[in-house]
């Protein structure tokens, strides 16, 4: 049942944030591993006994969670919290020889250059392949349970060292005028790991040595009846099959439809009077947005009480190109906290607008700040020309509900529409290049 249910959920993230999310492949990789139980357990029943419930056979099932990327959430924190550690240690290592050096977050700034301690240098990825071997050497090489706990255990400190063993060496090269980039850095990363997990091995291997009494199997019962788990087992694993079947064929991707796309570019003015205008470069994010018909343009003038500002961007995906819970994905609840804006509280999260001569669609208003600076958010998300109402693209009940509205599989092209300021629509509604900007949008649905 929970193998069911985590397969189940992946798939529904899957709609929405496509099967190669690190978080899908997580969530599955969870399924996988509690439908191996499920077998493992039936397996090993008396009346069965095609394997034994031993240590080997659930470590070969756990195993498949080490090689899936774990959540960007827990990833983040976990690499952010390595590398400020690491930065640490090696700048306390750094003052005990007597070398100069101060640190600026995950920076160690020396006398003659400076050493950063990269999310690949944080020793993430040594320690998950360090934690890998442990298992796997505890399942292989060791028999004794206290033996197996201890190389676990042994696992993910002696990574960690390793990789401050490494940080500091290259530090100290680096201090001492070498070029720490190219063969250097990468020649050091292999080394560590690979002398890691032979100290790791040489130790399971010495912990294991001698001969341990086996008890001889007991044989299965003749003619004993299956268990009825067994038919459970069939029937959760068939279930599962067509589950993931249905969603694989389900997800492809529709035929986009031909023709032309709007010129995104045209719809935002670059010049009007009174006001100052630059183009913002937003080809960066077309990977992750699966669209390259992008625009943003910042407007500024000055205000009798400061500078005005106004941002409008525009996003648009041809039809069949991404699924509506995609774009759902991608509002600025989901992607601004991120970049350190913080979300201030609002009465009412819609609100209606008009300009000096067009009444617009029910947008959506969010408000956030940075360092004291307000920014308020009004945005619109729509379908084949129609506005759709925005859900939380987070929630699996709510991104269900999306699926069951518009398909796995949009028909329709999208716009996303966005106008950000640090004025309230009251001030920056009326004013003639809001006028402008909406008269264009119109015909695209808005």
């Amino acid at each position: 049942i929970g193998g069911i249910g985590l397969i189940l959920l992946g798939g529904i993230y899957s709609v929405a944030l496509e099967w190669s999310n690190p978080l899908v492949g997580f969530l599955l990789s969870l399924g996988l591993v509690a439908l191996l139980l499920a077998a493992l357990l039936v397996c090993a029943d008396a009346r069965v006994r095609l394997i034994p419930l031993a240590w080997s056979a659930v470590a070969a099932v756990l195993l498949w969670i080490l090689v899936t990327p774990i959540p960007p959430g827990t990833y983040s924190r976990l690499t952010l919290s390595l590398q400020l550690s690491v930065t640490d240690w090696v700048l306390t290592s750094l003052h005990w020889l007597g070398i100069p050096a101060t640190q600026t977050g995950n920076i160690i700034e020396l006398s003659t250059t400076s050493v950063g301690v990269e999310e690949a240098c944080s020793g993430v990825r040594s320690l998950l392949a360090c934690i890998f071997a442990g298992v796997f050497f505890s399942a292989t090489l060791v028999q004794r349970t206290w033996a197996r706990i201890l190389i676990i255990g042994l696992a993910a400190p002696l990574a960690i060292v390793m990789n401050f063993f490494r940080s500091l060496g290259l530090t100290l090269l680096a201090n001492a005028g070498t070029d720490i980039s190219g063969a250097w850095h990468d020649l050091s990363g292999f080394a560590i790991l690979a002398a890691t997990a032979v100290v790791l091995g040489a130790l399971a291997w010495l912990l294991g040595r001698g001969t341990y009494p086996v008890p001889a199997p007991t044989p299965a019962p003749t003619n004993a009846p299956s268990p009825p788990a067994t038919w459970i087992l069939l029937a959760g694993n068939s279930l599962t099959l067509l589950l993931m079947g249905f969603l694989m064929l389900y997800a492809r991707p529709a035929a986009v439809a031909a023709g032309p796309a709007p010129d995104l570019e045209a719809i935002l003015p670059t010049a009007f009077p009174g006001w100052e205008i630059r183009s913002d470069d937003m080809y960066r994010f077309a990977t992750t947005l699966q669209t390259e018909h992008l625009a943003q343009r910042t407007f500024r003038r000055p205000g009798p009480d400061g500078v005005v500002q106004m941002t409008i961007y525009l996003a648009y995906w041809p039809a069949g190109q991404v699924p509506v819970s995609l774009v759902a994905s991608h509002t600025p609840d989901a992607c601004w906290p991120g970049a350190g804006w913080e979300p201030v509280a609002l009465p009412e999260a819609r609100t209606r607008l008009a300009t000096a001569s067009h009444v617009l669609d029910e947008a959506e208003h969010r408000l956030f700040e940075s360092n004291g600076y307000p920014q308020h958010v009004w945005y619109w998300h729509l379908y084949d020309g129609r506005p759709i109402d925005q859900l939380d693209a987070l929630s699996p009940r709510e991104l269900l509900s999306l699926i069951l509205r518009y398909g796995v599989r949009s028909q329709g092209n999208q716009l996303f529409v966005r106008i950000s300021s640090n004025r309230p629509w009251d001030e920056i509604g009326p004013d003639p290049l809001m006028n402008e900007v909406v008269s264009r949008l119109s015909p695209l649905g808005l």
